[in-house]
């Protein structure tokens, strides 16, 4: 699909950690649907590659969201490269560890603010103005089932995407009269980081419960969709609203149990 044809065809979309997994399988979608895409990605060569495969004129930033000034180049350089921004999509995420409260350090619980909370903050205000004047905008937050049912074992990747959930929610409450849409995914998807996760813990991997449809998600064919949707026209009147993409695993609350090491 060229860019003058598709659901989105002309948007400029903004995709944080767009060079891999669920950020990538989003920005590939976005372009196949006519925005113009892009990947703000501290790997610069997982985003380069990204950009590279995408094509559609997809643009690669180097960007480390825990660092406010690289935020707003961020969205600076999208505006002087293409004359806005009209979608942002907060993914952005750099791994954390599996220990106990109690265990955590203090660098640890900033570090997952840093990621979620500062990272989307810094973006949402960067893009609001240009949001604001269009009165058009799409604000999608990659949120988690492991904050919205406190999981075991990851205390600073909780806080921090059930933050940017808040985060995200009180700015559709402010900005909607703007015509600003903004939503939260929380998705079950077979990403690489996964794939690693479970190759280094096969044990921790293994206590996760199976989401009812049987299997996780994939970025490109679950999860990007849902997405493009929120990115859409057809979303204009959706905001403020938490979308569990994780084949049924939110209904009942699945728990992840296992045993935690005392250190």
């Amino acid at each position: 699909m060229n860019s003058s044809s598709g659901r989105i065809a002309g948007k400029i979309a903004i995709v944080t950690g767009g060079g891999e997994g669920i950020g990538l399988g989003i920005a590939r979608r976005f372009a196949n649907e006519g925005a113009r895409v892009v990947i703000a990605e501290i790997n610069a060569e997982n985003g380069q590659a990204a950009a590279d495969a995408i094509g559609n004129g997809a643009h690669f930033i180097r960007t480390d969201v825990t660092d406010k000034a690289q935020v707003e180049a961020m969205v600076a350089d999208t505006v002087e490269r293409f004359g806005g921004v009209d979608i942002l999509v907060n993914n952005a995420w750099g791994g954390g560890s599996f220990r106990r409260a109690e265990n955590k350090s203090d660098a640890e619980l900033q570090y997952g603010l840093s990621m979620n909370l500062w990272a989307g903050f810094w973006a949402v205000k960067a893009a609001f103005p240009h949001m604001r004047d269009k009165s058009w905008g799409r604000i999608i937050s990659i949120c988690s089932l492991n904050g919205t049912n406190a999981h075991i074992g990851t205390l600073e990747y909780n806080v921090g995407k059930e933050a940017l959930r808040a985060l995200t929610r009180t700015i559709a409450r402010e900005w909607a009269p703007h015509q600003i849409c903004a939503n939260i995914i929380c998705p079950a998807a077979m990403t690489r980081a996964f794939r690693e996760f479970a190759e280094t813990s096969p044990e921790l991997a293994a206590a996760l419960p199976t989401p009812p449809m049987g299997r996780l998600g994939d970025p490109d064919e679950d999860i990007a969709g849902v997405a493009l949707f929120l990115a859409s026209e057809d979303a204009r009147y959706t905001t403020g609203n938490t979308i569990f993409v994780d084949g049924g695993s939110h209904i009942n609350g699945a728990s992840w149990s296992m045993e935690l090491p005392d250190d």
